[in-house]
């Protein structure tokens, strides 16, 4: 006859057995979505390959997210580029207002499905990755980034993370509208220009981009998107 110890040793070791099981059956099948959200983010070799250090780091953090952003970047994409065809705000996709609705816009519609924590991580490392192309003389939309440019994107996604965050519900063309009226209403930064679209100081000086040319810090005059 088995004593009380005996069958206390048994019970304990069953339920390690199980409890070990179950941890087991987690781990494989977190191990399975993880491949599967790694394939799907980075199937494309080329398109990651272009992603800077500190971009790959965080959709390697949080592959499901990037999963999600690169569906969403693929919905959105359209109402961006039929914005800047119709030329409601400006043509100036770097520096310019539709610089400004770029990340206000997307950064909205990525915070409709995503927390808005993770998204802010993903700005400030696509930031990062815009000082990397700094310092290898990498050009975003025409231009060497530069250390203002950075301090608008990342004003600007705030905004865009507020919308998303009070816009959760609304489909992807009214909430174009909203984050557009934020823009019209100066809720959002970007650089004073002259009419021919030279850069300015806060002063009105021209800035002459040849003569910053390897310059992380170059003068421009941040204001808002009303003025």
């Amino acid at each position: 006859m088995l004593k009380s110890k005996d069958i206390t040793f048994a019970s304990g070791l069953i339920t390690r057995c199980i409890i070990n099981k179950f941890v087991l059956i987690r781990i494989v099948k977190f191990y399975i979505v993880y491949i599967f959200c790694f394939i799907v983010v980075f199937g494309n070799a080329q398109r990651f390959h272009s992603r800077s250090s500190a971009e790959k780091k965080w959709a390697i953090a949080h592959p499901l997210a990037a999963i999600k952003v690169k569906k969403i970047y693929k919905k959105a994409l359209p109402l961006y580029q039929q914005i800047l065809q119709q030329k409601t705000l400006d043509n100036y996709e770097n520096g310019g207002k539709m610089d400004a609705f770029r990340h206000v816009f997307f950064m909205a519609a990525f915070t409709q499905k995503i927390k808005p924590k993770k998204i802010f991580k993903l700005g400030l490392a696509h930031e990062k990755g815009n000082h990397q192309h700094f310092k290898s003389d990498i050009t975003e939309h025409g231009e060497i980034p530069d250390s203002l440019s950075s301090v608008m994107d990342i004003q600007n996604n705030r905004t865009g993370i507020d919308l998303g965050i009070k816009h959760k519900q609304l489909p992807l063309n009214e909430l174009a509208g909203h984050c557009l009226a934020a823009i019209i209403a100066g809720n959002a930064v970007y650089f004073k220009r002259n009419s021919n679209g030279n850069y300015l100081t806060c002063n009105s000086q021209i800035i002459h981009l040849d003569d910053y040319k390897q310059k992380w810090f170059i003068p421009k005059c941040l204001i808002a998107t009303n003025e």
